[in-house]
């Protein structure tokens, strides 16, 4: 019996498809990407140490060179430095005099006494941007005088100018005057100053010396010659890389927002609420990296099936002109759209 329905013509099939391919990839290209970009959440504080740029806790946050320093885990309030030495807790930043002040559990303290836990040297990694401040002192305690010369620093460098960088200093002020606990240390121990100028150097001072303690001279503000006092405690200076982008994106006259950079490209990011760009928050003649990532993502997905869904189509529309005449409009197999 022949079919009461009219056969479809070839200008209606054709916009049949046209209609069916739009909405594919109308629907490809709006559906949500799995690829995620850089979260604008970053963390400002940690305890009670401010986290500001260079350094990030979160992510993506702060400058690429320091990824991954600085750790606290959430629900936490010590904030650690990791080396390569291991973890050491964060006791100062200070941003406008540019350091960081660590503290080496193993390292001599005055509660110890005259007890010496065994230490390991602290190091930095070369491939960072810290340095070992100057304003640090090392004491050593208990050293073998027969691998380290431990003698008064001046009268050693009038005997051996060539070899002034050699001694331990024992008459320095730090060992008459132990920082808090100038009595803690009994007549039978030997302390004696050393600068290492490397971590190899200071690995060989532990070697043969019982332990060691790091002093810096911390600025108090007061009037010269008292306005630095000796603390414990290990001195980081670090740099805080300044460009143009990281400086426009902060400005708060122009959206106030935090520096950051792309997870896996480490490029520039400027973090704004919601939304990642890579000038700054109030510019709003570029898209947001969040929504051109998702929809690079999107379009290369779109694009492979869409390009499945376009060969399907002319496939079709070949299979209409082929049977464009449908004998008394009874639709077989070959032609039918479902």
């Amino acid at each position: 019996m022949a079919s009461l329905i009219n056969p479809p013509t070839g200008s209606s099939s054709l916009s049949l498809s046209l209609s069916l391919l739009t909405s594919l990839l109308q629907f490809l290209l709006l559906s949500p990407s799995t690829t995620t970009a850089q979260s604008t959440f970053c963390r400002t504080f940690c305890g009670d140490i401010p986290i500001h740029y260079p350094f990030g806790i979160d992510d993506g946050c702060g400058s690429p060179y320091y990824r991954n320093i600085l750790v606290c885990h959430p629900n936490s309030t010590t904030l650690e430095l990791r080396t390569p030495s291991g973890r050491y807790p964060v006791r100062r930043i200070r941003y406008d005099d540019p350091h960081i002040v660590v503290s080496d559990p193993f390292m001599w303290s005055c509660r110890d006494g005259n007890r010496f836990r065994p230490s390991r040297p602290f190091s930095l990694d070369t491939s960072t941007h810290f340095t070992l401040s100057s304003k640090n002192d090392y004491l050593f305690f208990n050293c073998n005088p027969d691998s380290v010369i431990v003698e008064p620093r001046t009268s050693f460098c009038d005997r051996n100018p060539d070899r002034c960088d050699s001694a331990c200093d024992s008459a320095s002020y730090l060992c008459r005057n132990i920082p808090e606990c100038p009595s803690a240390l009994g007549q039978r121990t030997s302390c004696c100053s050393y600068y290492p100028k490397a971590t190899e150097s200071l690995r060989l001072m532990l070697e043969r010396c019982a332990s060691y303690a790091s002093v810096y001279w911390k600025v108090v503000g007061a009037v010269p010659p008292y306005d630095q006092v000796p603390e414990y405690g290990i001195r980081i200076d670090f740099e805080i890389p300044v460009t143009t982008r990281c400086l426009q994106c902060q400005d708060t006259r122009k959206g106030g927002g935090t520096c950051g950079f792309d997870t896996e490209t480490q490029g520039f990011l400027c973090l704004c609420d919601g939304r990642n760009v890579t000038s700054y928050c109030a510019d709003r003649s570029i898209s947001q990296h969040r929504s051109s990532v998702g929809v690079i993502a999107g379009t290369t997905t779109a694009v492979s099936i869409g390009a499945i869904a376009v060969g399907a189509v002319i496939w079709y529309l070949k299979k209409v002109k082929q049977n464009k005449v449908v004998t008394c409009g009874v639709q077989n197999n070959e032609n039918r759209l479902f």
